[in-house]
């Protein structure tokens, strides 16, 4: 068996090379897929080829999507830049999960730094200000980042109410956010942190804290 796994790794690398190769960049990548599992299974292709591994069922639209070297984009992600939004970048080894939906507008940005994994179904959406992750961040599934809100004033209807924001978000480097955690505008969570499961982060989160709850509020420090 080790050495049929090491013989499939290595028909998978060897498609890989020819990954981004024209014509037959696309052939090739669907190639490497036969040889490995699905879903995360699929994650070592990105490491044999410099330029990654992108799921041909995945859409990328915008002028300014930046993808760094060997990152990971899974079955069905969407990389969305409105033609007011601002660049998507992301740096060396990212991983982005299936069913994630990464979009900007109205001058928001993205950013999410080197070797940070996303998993499935989570929700970036930049609008007015910019989502900035750190490096080696674990993002568990069902997590949203959302930098701004709509007006709630009275008397006018929901969908003509203008949007608005207290800032960007910011995740520190080595942070780790549970399943299903929202974050809300303004906020900045330190190196480091750790946010329970379901937890709804309204207010900043220092480096080292670990915090649960809605609104999150912190329990303890990891040291």
């Amino acid at each position: 068996m080790p050495l049929l796994r090491k013989l499939s790794l290595d028909c998978a690398h060897f498609c890989m090379l020819w990954a981004w190769t024209w014509p037959i960049g696309r052939i090739a990548r669907w190639c490497a897929t036969l040889f490995v599992p699905p879903d995360r299974g699929r994650s070592c292709l990105a490491w044999f080829n410099r330029r990654g591994y992108v799921s041909l069922s995945a859409i990328t639209h915008g002028a300014e999507l930046r993808l760094g070297s060997n990152v990971f984009i899974g079955d069905r992600v969407l990389l969305y830049q409105d033609r007011d939004g601002g660049p998507i970048e992301l740096e060396k080894g990212v991983h982005v999960f299936s069913d994630t939906h990464l979009q900007t507008a109205q001058g928001g940005s993205i950013r999410i730094g080197a070797n940070t994994h996303v998993q499935p179904r989570c929700q970036f959406t930049a609008c007015l200000a910019p989502i900035e992750i750190g490096v080696g961040v674990h993002i568990a599934a069902g997590c949203a980042f959302y930098p701004y809100n709509h007006g709630v004033a009275p008397d006018v209807l929901i969908g003509k109410q203008p949007l608005q924001t207290k800032g960007g978000i910011a995740v520190g480097d080595d942070a780790w956010l549970g399943y299903g955690v929202i974050v809300l505008s303004g906020v900045q969570i330190g190196r480091g942190a750790v946010i329970g499961a379901g937890s709804v982060v309204t207010h900043d989160i220092p480096e080292g804290a670990i915090a649960v709850g809605s609104p999150a509020r912190i329990i303890k420090f990891r040291n």
